[in-house]
């Protein structure tokens, strides 16, 4: 373990992080809920120890907070920001234990700076429960590794559970970790012992209801991340969306962030680092791995960009231990000067984009095409639909036995959130997908209701509910801009950012759930 040569750095790290903690506290109110993150919220209203997309972490945790600060955005996202200020420290801890204080603060830089690692901690998804899980463990892992104390191993295996229980993708970990002790010389008696294994047992105890929710829902979950990942498709090897998916790495991490990562892997399987520390190509084996794996699976099917997130964690310490500023010369061969004069590049720029989407999702000052926009187009428009949407509701011949609806889950949930007193909405999947409405709605529950709904057409869609109605009303327009920093009217914009469509219906007669498009389809089941 190194000496701590400047015990300021560590103290700077730990401002650092705590300071832009407090500043995603703040923003957070600024901006509307992203379609998934309603979703979750939706989650949180219908506690299970399953659902049909992910782990339920992240709804047992909006529930709580929103229990203290009400439906409101920061209660919604503070989880996230929590959690991914843990994981931050985590991060800092490891990097001022196994290096020195001077590459914990540049471990705090780089991961304040990160546009994914932002967006992971100030949006109410999973990745940021995730994050403080695997950086948790990570640490843990490690001391485990150093000292095989029994408490380092309880508290890894606990903080894998907690992962399991954030994100599926967490179990990468678990292989990652074991690998490392296998390929290690100097740790590989460790493994000779029950200690490790305890671990696991208690995080895999801690996973079970959720492998018991599935089994008694058809493997529901399982199915979905078995489609997500491909197997509907062809077995077939091509480079189709490979480039897709260095790209989003790259967009989320920035360039030069991302290319430093790459020559940090590739510098530790050269042994291009201080001789005799382990922590290196530890941190290799827990962050390689998820990459790696996601860039195979990319040679198959689309991969999300924010996937392999997790990994990014321990490598942003083995970025910043090799290529930040450090007080002392460890490099005694193999100097990574190009990796040293990209650094700054890398910081600089990572801070610079991720300033940009911060201010252009609350104020638009970038002249972007509309439908370029994203903030713009997943954010805007949803509070001033949900007033529409109930004035509608109160013009209907009986509005206690009315419903509310959208297409997909996006919408439904967006509606439940933004209409004045957080009704309970429909989602009617028939031609979409299946998701986590199919659990809580049958038809039997509003036949012969009336309802008001959203869609994105006018003709298609009005044909669609025609089938599932009595009658529907010809749709309503609500055209949504793009609010200007740069005029006091927003209908200066000459095209709407997206217009939603209002429908009023009335006599329900079921058809709500989803329909296989054909029987082969993994998600239909049995």
């Amino acid at each position: 373990m190194t000496v701590k040569t400047d015990q300021s750095y560590l103290i700077l790290a730990w401002a650092w992080v705590l300071g832009f903690t407090l500043f995603r506290l703040i923003y957070a109110n600024f901006f509307l809920l992203a379609p998934d993150e309603a979703n979750y919220w939706q989650w949180s209203r219908y506690l299970a120890w399953g659902y049909h997309d992910q782990s339920p972490m992240i709804a047992w945790a909006i529930r709580l907070s929103t229990y203290f600060l009400g439906h409101t955005e920061l209660g919604v996202r503070l989880p996230s920001i929590i959690a991914m200020a843990v994981a931050a420290l985590y991060l800092v801890s490891m990097a001022a234990r196994w290096v020195d204080c001077r590459a914990a603060f540049n471990t705090a830089l780089i991961t304040q700076a990160i546009l994914e690692f932002n967006v992971g901690g100030l949006m109410a998804t999973p990745d940021g429960l995730q994050a403080a899980a695997w950086a948790g463990a990570a640490y843990h892992v490690a001391r485990a590794y150093e000292g095989q104390d029994w408490a380092q191993w309880l508290a890894s295996g606990i903080w894998f559970g907690v992962g399991m229980l954030s994100k599926y993708t967490m179990v990468i970990f678990l292989p990652a970790a074991l690998g490392y002790g296998l390929f290690s010389p100097l740790h590989r008696r460790r493994l000779a012992s029950l200690r490790p294994y305890v671990g696991v047992l208690i995080g895999s105890l801690m996973f079970m209801p959720v492998v018991i929710w599935n089994a008694a829902n058809n493997w529901n979950s399982l199915r979905h991340v078995a489609h997500i990942g491909g197997i509907n498709e062809a077995l077939a090897i091509h480079w189709e969306f490979f480039g897709d998916y260095l790209a989003s790495q790259a967009g989320l991490l920035s360039p030069i962030v991302f290319v430093l990562g790459l020559m940090a892997w590739l510098a530790v399987i050269r042994k291009g680092y201080p001789a005799g520390n382990w922590i290196y190509p530890y941190l290799v084996y827990t962050s390689l791995p998820i990459f790696a794996g996601f860039a195979l699976l990319s040679l198959h099917t689309r991969v999300y960009g924010n996937w392999p997130g997790a990994g990014y964690l321990t490598a942003a310490v083995l970025t910043a231990a090799l290529y930040g500023p450090r007080p002392t010369r460890v490099f005694t061969e193999k100097k990574p000067i190009l990796g040293r004069r990209l650094w700054p590049w890398a910081v600089g720029s990572s801070y610079v984009i991720t300033a940009l989407v911060l201010i252009q999702t609350v104020w638009p000052v970038l002249p972007i095409p509309a439908h370029m926009d994203r903030p713009a187009t997943e954010l805007g428009g949803w509070r001033e639909l949900g007033l529409k949407t109930y004035d509608l509701v109160q013009t209907m011949p009986n509005p206690s036995r009315t419903f509310i609806f959208g297409l997909n889950y996006q919408t439904a949930s967006e509606l439940a959130f933004y209409t004045p007193t957080n009704p309970q909405t429909v989602s009617i999947n028939r031609w979409s997908r299946p998701n986590v409405y199919d659990y809580w709605w049958k038809d039997d529950d509003l036949m012969g209701w009336d309802a008001v709904g959203v869609t994105y057409d006018s003709v298609s869609h009005w044909q669609q509910l025609n089938q599932v109605f009595e009658h529907v009303d010809p749709p309503v327009k609500l055209d949504i801009f793009r609010p200007s920093v740069w005029s006091s009217d927003a209908r200066d914009q000459k095209k709407p950012v997206k217009t939603f469509f209002l429908y009023r219906a009335y006599g329900f007669k079921g058809g709500m759930r989803w329909r296989p498009p054909d029987s082969g389809d993994i998600r239909a089941g049995s």
